[in-house]
């Protein structure tokens, strides 16, 4: 029995793993029962296509929008219709546009430069070198006996302030021989300025003056 057994089990194995090792060996009628796929699973009935609507042919195509290109040429072109030109300014309220004065013309018109208006200097306007027509009315210094007699001469350098009216407001030495300042001070107190004008109104100026002593002229 044990012999029967074991032979039978060898043929039975065999009968397996003879087919998974070697393919070839099986009859030629078995392929297509092994290489046939199973069926697939039923499904819901396939849906029919629904016919592509085609547009209704008429006199004329109503766009959505008038300004986009059409993709079919239509046999009559709709003609927009023109509101003219935006109504001009009358001063009115226009509900339109939200806004005083009646017209989209006024707010594409362009508003008028802002007058600007320069705030008056709180003191005296500093001039390097104020120009020589400046002056309408000058002294001459009278030269210093004393330092004539000495020979002294040279620059005095004077710090002056005009007033709006063109006359000397104040005076202030900053160099020169100090045999000289005080003829300088007496001749400079005595001159006349055309009024600066700044911005069209007279303003107080601060310049230097510089008077010069030369005992050759």
């Amino acid at each position: 029995m044990i012999a029967a057994t074991l032979f039978n089990g060898s043929i039975l194995l065999a009968l397996i793993l003879v087919p998974l090792i070697y393919p070839e060996a099986l009859p030629r009628q078995a392929f297509p029962f092994l290489m046939m796929t199973p069926p697939l699973p039923p499904s819901a009935p396939p849906t029919t296509a629904r016919p592509r609507a085609h547009p209704a042919s008429g006199p004329s195509i109503a766009l959505v929008d008038p300004m986009a290109a059409p993709r079919i040429i239509p046999d009559r072109i709709a003609m927009l219709h023109d509101p003219g030109p935006p109504p001009t300014s009358n001063g009115n309220y226009d509900p339109a546009i939200g806004i005083p004065g009646g017209g989209i013309g006024d707010v594409l018109r362009p508003e008028p430069a802002p007058h600007v208006v320069h705030p008056a200097p709180s003191g005296p306007v500093r001039i390097s070198d104020l120009s020589a027509s400046a002056l309408i009315y000058k002294v001459v210094p009278v030269y210093p006996v004393i330092a004539k007699a000495t020979g002294v001469q040279g620059t005095v350098v004077l710090e002056a302030i005009i007033s709006k009216q063109g006359t000397i407001e104040s005076l202030r030495v900053v160099s020169g021989p100090v045999l000289l300042q005080q003829a300088a001070v007496d001749a400079v107190s005595a001159w006349r300025y055309r009024p600066f004008l700044l911005n069209g109104e007279p303003v107080a100026v601060e310049t230097t003056v510089n008077v010069v002593f030369n005992m050759g002229r």
